[in-house]
C-alpha cells in the first residue's frame, strides 16, 4: 500500500489492525517460550502505520524490486513483526501458533526465512546500518524505494548507530527514515538512568537528519508524518515516536517488567480481556503506566 490521507474509515481499519496485533502478540507470549512484548507494544502503532498505509510493499510478490524495505532493528520485538506480517497478508494467521516451536520459521529473532524479513536482526546497533545499505542500493539502481529502520531507544547507546548516522547524512540518503521507539526503557532500567540521552532530537540534528517528534501510539498521526519524507531535501529523516512499553494493557504499561513474559493461562486471559473491553488510548503520559 501507499501512504495516503487518511480518511476516518482508514484511521479507525488501522486502529482495528493495531488492536489484533497486540492480541496476536499475547497469544505468542503465552506460549512456552514467552516474547518480548513491552517493545511490540509499545512499537505496535509504529508498525501498523509503515505496513497498513505509508510503504509500499505487496505480499503477493514480498521480494519485488521495487518495494520499500524495513528493518526491525530491535529484533527482540519479532513477536510485534511477525503479527503485523500476517495482518498484512505476508503469511498466514494460523501460522503464529508455531510461533518459538521447533521446526518453526518464527524465532524469538526475526529471519529471511519469514516472507517480508529483509534482514536477520538481534544484535542491537546494526540495522541502522542495513537500511543505509537499502537506501544508498535504492539510489545506485535508481529506484525511488525507501527503506524504514525501527529502532529502540536503549539500542542507541551501541557507537555503531552513530557511525551509520554519520554515513547516512554524509551521503544525503533522503530516502532513509528511521524511528526511534522511545519508551524510555530497557532490559535493566530507564533508559536515562543507564545512559542520558537528552536532548535527544538535538542530537540527531547535529549528525544531519531531519527530526521531528510524534505521539507513537497516534497511528494517524505517524502516518502523516512517516508518510510524508523526506522532511528535507537531501537529509535522511528521523522520528522520534514517544511511547509506553506494555501500552495497552494497564498492569504491564510502563513496566521494566513487561520486557520478557511468558503470561500464564490466567495473566493471557487478562491481557485479551483488557484488550477486548478498554479501547486503546493515545495517551502516552504516566496515568497509563500506574
Amino acid at each position: 500500500m501507499t501512504a495516503t490521507s487518511l480518511t476516518p474509515a482508514g484511521l479507525s481499519s488501522l486502529r482495528a489492525t493495531a488492536m489484533r496485533v497486540r492480541e496476536h502478540v499475547a497469544d505468542m507470549c503465552a506460549g512456552p517460550e514467552g516474547g518480548h512484548l513491552g517493545g511490540a507494544y509499545s512499537a505496535t502503532e509504529v508498525l501498523t502505520a509503515l505496513y497498513g498505509d505509508v510503504m509500499t510493499v505487496d505480499p503477493a510478490r514480498p521480494t519485488a524490486p521495487e518495494r520499500d524495505r524495513f528493518v526491525l532493528s530491535k529484533g527482540h520485538a519479532a513477536v510485534g513483526l511477525y503479527a503485523i506480517l500476517a495482518e498484512s497478508g505476508f503469511l498466514p494467521v494460523e501460522e503464529l501458533r508455531e510461533y518459538g516451536q521447533p521446526g518453526s520459521r518464527l524465532m524469538g529473532h526475526p529471519v529471511r526465512a519469514v516472507p517480508g524479513v529483509e534482514a536477520a536482526t538481534g544484535s542491537l546497533g546494526h540495522g541502522l546500518a542495513l537500511g543505509c545499505g537499502f537506501a544508498l542500493a535504492a539510489r545506485l539502481d535508481g529506484r525511488s524505494s525507501k527503506a524504514f529502520v525501527l529502532m529502540g531507544d536503549g539500542e542507541l547507546q551501541e557507537g555503531s548507530v552513530w557511525e551509520a548516522a554519520i554515513g547516512a547524512a554524509s551521503l544525503g540518503l533522503e530516502n532513509l527514515v528511521a524511528v526511534v521507539d522511545r519508551n524510555s526503557l530497557q532490559l535493566t532500567g530507564p533508559t536515562n538512568e543507564i545512559a542520558a540521552m537528552e536532548p535527544l532530537a538535538e542530537r540527531w540534528r547535529s549528525f544531519g537528519w531531519a527530526v521531528r517528534e510524534a505521539d507513537g501510539h497516534d497511528v494517524g498521526e505517524l502516518v502523516r508524518n512517516l508518510g510524508s519524507t523526506p522532511w528535507e531535501p537531501g537529509r535522511p529523516s528521523l522520528l522520534i515516536a514517544r511511547t509506553v512499553k506494555g501500552h495497552g494493557v494497564p498492569f504491564l504499561a510502563g513496566q521494566v517488567a513487561s520486557h520478557y513474559v511468558t503470561l500464564s493461562e490466567r495473566k493471557h486471559t487478562r491481557v485479551r480481556s483488557v484488550l477486548r473491553n478498554a479501547p486503546v488510548s493515545h495517551n502516552t503520559g504516566k496515568d497509563e503506566a500506574r
